[in-house]
């Protein structure tokens, strides 16, 4: 299973990737907004945690989650994963979310990432609502999801401890809906008028 962006592949996670996993990771910075990515974060936690996606990729097209390396096409190097998990196709439901190296963020990886990960989920497995999650504090989170359509729906009070840093955090709960998504992409696609009076196109 292989999806492309401009920028980026979401591919399956390989065993090569162990390195670029343990740097992607092994970054408080980025494991304290994660409920069960310790830090340190060793070879051996690498290796576990891509045998696992390499058993679950075995599964095919019924598998209940994805797991996708993204990889910058441009360095050919792993820069982050991102992920569909808890997939009901009975309910047409899933869950999952995005995390990348402390590196490589603040340049738009990450939502463009994101964004293929709900067109993938909506277009090609036909599901209806997704649902993700995110630590209290980390705004920059909640913001990529609302400019996609997502709404906060709850937060869940002290919902885990975190094992990177051994906090307990609350988990604010975000939705999104097929029909939501799909006039939220609309109007990110809508022209709009330049400074010069010509039209352009804005694309996620």
């Amino acid at each position: 299973m292989k999806l492309e962006t401009k920028r980026l592949i979401l591919r399956e996670w390989k065993r090569s990737d162990v390195g670029d996993l343990v740097e992607g990771l092994n970054h408080l910075g980025v494991s304290r907004w994660l409920a069960f990515v310790p830090h340190p974060y060793t070879t051996k936690d690498a290796e576990k945690w891509i045998e696992h996606c390499v058993a679950n990729a075995r599964k095919g097209k019924d598998r209940a989650s994805y797991e996708f390396a993204i990889e910058l096409k441009s360095e050919r190097k792993v820069i982050g994963g991102v992920n569909l998990d808890r997939i009901s196709r009975v309910h047409g439901t899933a869950g999952g979310g995005v995390w990348l190296n402390k590196k490589f963020q603040g340049r738009g990886y990450g939502t463009e990432a994101f964004g293929e990960r709900i067109r993938f989920a909506f277009e090609e497995l036909k599901l209806r609502r997704l649902e993700n999650g995110f630590f209290k504090g980390n705004p920059a989170s909640l913001k990529m999801q609302i400019r996609f359509g997502y709404k906060i729906e709850g937060v869940k009070r002290k919902a885990y401890r975190c094992l990177a840093d051994g906090k307990l955090k609350d988990e604010c709960i975000t939705g999104l809906l097929r029909n939501e998504w799909m006039k939220t992409a609309a109007k990110n696609l809508r022209p709009k008028p330049s400074p010069s009076g010509a039209a352009h196109r804005f694309v996620t």
